[in-house]
């Protein structure tokens, strides 16, 4: 299927490794121009425009368009990626007492307001081009609460709110906006060292890669039984994101082996 990609701009934040870094690469394969905010390179395509920037940083977001902009004219997609732990918070996290006041604004800044910033900067490029699409990356947990990571899946629920406002907005001038919602997905979040699957074996009396392969699929009631790959959400990112999709606008996807149960 030709997703009619070639040639379009696209920003992809979040983008030196896991779902970003698939993201990246699929869209490049698509013949797309990719520029990519992260604050390291990682493995990016050859062809990548790199921004280092920390999201964290509420004047990153704008710097990011105006290099793509400056790189290749415009703005065409925007997939807000960037998301999870912020920098040095380890999760999961358990119960509600244990986030502070200071966890819970660290986890908006890098889970809701670094995209708004993103999506506030790039509308107005889009526009000036006659429209494009956006991809925020949510999470199951925005649909599916549990006492565990309640300040992460709060800014992911904020997420899908705004998302579905903003198709509202900006849907009759041109933007589609939808939001994908993965399920545990095999990324550094869980293998890197003292990462998710280190924190429940711990919990579990398990090791690492029992956990993987087995206690958090199960744990998690995943109908696959295993933990998503990033380029599965990176396909259906690349899809939304495509003209062959565009009479699709507010919608969330679920990615996620089956972690979300409701109708």
């Amino acid at each position: 299927m030709d997703l009619q990609l070639s040639g379009r701009v696209a920003v992809v934040t979040g983008a030196s490794r896991g779902i970003g870094l698939a993201v990246a690469h699929t869209l490049a394969e698509e013949g797309a121009h990719v520029v990519t905010a992260s604050r390291s390179r990682g493995d990016l395509p050859d062809k990548a425009v790199h921004v280092a920037a920390d999201l964290l940083d509420p004047q990153a977001p704008a710097r990011v368009i105006e290099r793509a902009v400056a790189e290749f004219g415009g703005v065409d997609i925007l997939v807000n990626n960037a998301g999870g732990p912020p920098p040095g918070v380890t999760l999961p996290r358990v119960g509600f007492l244990t986030p502070d006041d200071a966890d819970w604004m660290t986890m908006f800044e890098f889970n809701l307001f670094s995209a708004i910033r993103m999506i506030r900067a790039a509308v107005p490029v889009m526009l000036e081009r006659g429209g494009g699409s956006i991809v925020n990356v949510s999470s199951g947990s925005a649909r599916q609460p549990a006492p565990m990571n309640v300040d992460y899946g709060a800014a992911k629920a904020a997420m899908n709110h705004v998302s579905k406002a903003l198709s509202e907005e900006y849907g009759p001038q041109g933007i589609r906006v939808n939001t994908v919602s993965p399920g545990p997905v095999l990324t550094d979040w869980w293998t890197k060292q003292g990462g998710a699957a280190g924190v429940i074996a711990g919990m579990a009396g398990a090791d690492k890669d029992g956990v993987i392969n087995e206690v958090a699929p199960q744990m998690m009631r995943l109908v696959t039984g295993r933990l998503v790959h990033p380029k599965e959400i990176a396909d259906a990112i690349a899809l939304l994101v495509s003209p062959r999709s565009g009479s699709t606008t507010g919608a969330d996807f679920a990615i996620d082996g089956g972690f979300l149960k409701e109708l």
